[in-house]
């Protein structure tokens, strides 16, 4: 089952956006649906694919759930959005795009990362984001879902270009950077990420109202926590985040954050999945034969 459980966190009141989280089992991810209760116009947030890593197999089971509850709520489509190429799952953006005939967007320097993951795979002629996704936000870029503001940030750490959306006045969908508080924050060890920048990420989005509903991209649960959860506030985050709360300085963050990425592993699914999340989550052109092939770097990483 690949969306096991959802959350609606309420609007509210005027200029506050209703948001719809569904946890993905398979891969401790979040996804969100970003509404407008005025116009009940939303935006679909890191939305996963399926996506087994033993026979490199997908499916929209997880995806089309939510559109079936979008569909059944009333509520309107009217953007795709990611905020970065993720590393642990197949990002469903290319088939839901195709599916609701709406455009679909990321952050601007996934261009760089690109050109980053071209060497990686030695495939140079590989990878145009700017052909597979409608909208590359800059830092401040602004749009609207329905009739809510949307203000786009660089939240680069995790991934050189990470981006969060701050939606409405009182929600951020901020990815890979922040965790609950009691787990701290998101690890920054693969190509083109730092603590460094993940450090100054998380102050700017602490610069946020301490009000300001913080959506995060993953949670495992705890001992003390079995279940995900995936809503904190910016007060709480400053106050007891796990590894920057209390106002850790940059070089303790930094010696706390590298030295526990030391000990992780990669993702099982990520040299499969992110020269297709490169594409939006389209597989690679079919070849001779009519099927689709990947290929995996050995001994790089």
């Amino acid at each position: 089952m690949k969306v096991s459980l959802s959350r609606t966190s309420p609007s509210r009141g005027n200029g506050s956006a209703e948001v719809i989280g569904f946890y993905d089992e398979d891969t401790g991810s979040i996804q969100y649906i970003a509404m407008d209760p005025a116009t009940r116009k939303a935006a679909l947030i890191d939305v996963v694919m399926g996506f087994d890593p033993t026979n490199a197999a997908t499916d929209t089971e997880g995806a089309d759930r939510i559109l079936r509850f979008a569909k059944a709520e009333g509520i309107e489509i009217e953007w795709v959005l990611d905020t970065h190429p993720h590393a642990d799952h197949l990002m469903a953006s290319s088939y839901l795009k195709e599916r609701l005939g709406v455009p679909n967007a990321i952050g601007a320097k996934v261009t760089d990362i690109a050109a980053l993951w071209r060497d990686y795979y030695n495939m140079p002629d590989a990878f145009a984001p700017e052909q597979d996704f409608d909208r590359l936000f800059a830092d401040g870029d602004t749009f609207r879902i329905g009739d809510l503001p949307v203000r786009v940030m660089l939240s680069d750490g995790h991934t050189l270009g990470s981006i969060t959306y701050v939606v409405g006045d009182d929600a951020a969908f901020v990815h890979d950077t922040f965790m609950l508080p009691d787990v701290g924050t998101s690890r920054c060890d693969f190509p083109g990420g730092t603590a460094h920048d993940l450090y100054r990420s998380l102050q700017e989005i602490l610069k946020l109202p301490d009000d300001t509903r913080l959506f995060i991209g993953h949670d495992y649960g705890t001992d003390d926590r079995p279940g995900p959860a995936w809503e904190s506030t910016v007060a709480e985050q400053r106050r007891h985040n796990a590894h920057i709360g209390g106002g850790v300085s940059e070089d303790d963050y930094v010696d706390l954050r590298e030295a526990r990425d030391k000990t992780l592993s990669l993702p099982d699914r990520m040299l499969h999945v992110l020269q297709m999340n490169l594409r939006a989550g389209r597989a690679p052109d079919a070849e001779s034969d009519g099927n689709s092939y990947l290929k995996i770097p050995m001994n790089r990483l």
